[in-house]
């Protein structure tokens, strides 16, 4: 049964635990002589606003069956991004919490106004199932501290670093952790959008837990991946190179590039084409079958003269040149293409004045 697919046992230890703790805030609030968020005589407070006392409390719950009503703490770049799918798939995402005041604004006029907004995450938790922490890395672990999950909801978050065992603090008798990370850039909101369909996302949990997950990844149009237990350090460093690295690549040619009288724009049209047919055959040949290069021709002279060029021009740059050009040597060799001798000659070269 998942999470949040609701029994009699689910329904009575989640009013259990309701109970108790809202006991326990009341006693400490009593001894304190402290009233929580006192409202004006006649209202009551919902999220942001105060209500008339007749007001109806919308907290919806999905029957069995259907999509957990869902709330996103965190309304940065993917918050909003994954809000936004979400809502474009029809999946039921009700609530968002930041203490930014404009973010929350921005959420709900993206996703209307039947979104309910709360500055404190602690207030959302109470009125969704599924809670999706979109937060920086840093921020999880003691933010999960803050909040207490209640049986028959589920809570995950989008690192794409940290386990779900980042979120044990927040769990109760009955609730479930996951990860849920899109492996998209989210530099530009709609660039954001356009590229999550056809995207991977990286998924972890309970058995059922992740059986819902795919099918929220497959909602908006992505791949879910479920990662072997213990590997999602190594597999967001190899999501950093691809994002992160191609970047600081980019920089170095553009960097190097300059000596030719070239600026930023010019390198990335002259160089930009290049890297899009190596990536093209990456995906058709194979990595080691896309190598092109001095290094699996064995043209020692032409790397001598490439790190002399990077002396006079780019200092800063050679040592991400060697770097790079040791790697191809050693994928030259894997693919049977650089004699031994060959392979001597330029990690020579390479050493160089080292």
């Amino acid at each position: 049964m998942r999470a949040w697919d609701r029994g009699d046992e689910v329904l009575a230890e989640r009013a259990r635990q309701r109970e108790e703790a809202d006991a326990e805030t009341l006693e400490e609030l009593e001894r304190e002589g402290i009233e929580l968020d006192p409202v004006t005589p006649g209202t009551h407070r919902h999220g942001d606003l105060e209500h008339p006392s007749d007001h109806a409390h919308p907290h919806a719950h999905s029957e069995p069956g259907e999509r957990p009503v869902t709330g996103i703490i965190g309304a940065g770049a993917v918050g909003l991004a994954l809000g936004i799918a979400l809502d474009r798939a029809g999946w039921p995402v009700q609530a968002v919490a930041s203490r930014d005041a404009a973010r929350r604004d921005r959420f709900r006029d993206a996703l209307g106004a039947r979104v309910r907004a709360f500055a404190e995450p602690t207030a959302l938790v109470d009125d969704v199932e599924l809670v999706i922490l979109a937060v920086p890395d840093d921020v999880v672990a003691p933010l999960a501290a803050t909040l207490r999950l209640y049986a028959g909801q589920a809570i995950v978050h989008t690192s794409g670093v940290l386990g779900a065992d980042a979120l044990a603090p927040a769990l109760g008798a009955g609730s479930q952790a996951g990860g849920f990370h899109p492996l998209v850039a989210f530099a530009d909101l709609e660039r954001a959008l356009a590229s999550l369909p056809g995207a991977t996302v990286a998924i972890e949990g309970d058995d059922d837990l992740v059986a819902h997950l795919a099918d929220m990844a497959e909602a908006i149009g992505a791949v879910p991946v479920r990662l072997v237990a213990g590997s999602k350090a190594a597999y967001h460093a190899a999501a950093v190179m691809a994002a992160g690295g191609v970047v600081a690549l980019l920089d170095v040619i553009r960097e190097i590039a300059a000596a030719t009288g070239l600026d930023e724009a010019g390198a990335l049209r002259i160089y930009l084409p290049l890297v899009e047919q190596t990536i093209a055959n990456a995906r058709a040949l194979g990595v080691a079958g896309s190598l092109t290069g001095p290094a699996p021709r064995g043209d020692a002279g032409t790397i001598g003269l490439h790190l002399a060029a990077l002396d006079t021009d780019a200092a800063a740059a050679k040592a991400v040149y060697r770097a790079l050009l040791e790697r191809d040597v050693v994928i030259a060799e894997g693919r049977g293409s650089l004699a031994p001798d060959a392979a001597k000659r330029l990690r020579t070269a390479l050493a160089g004045d080292r």
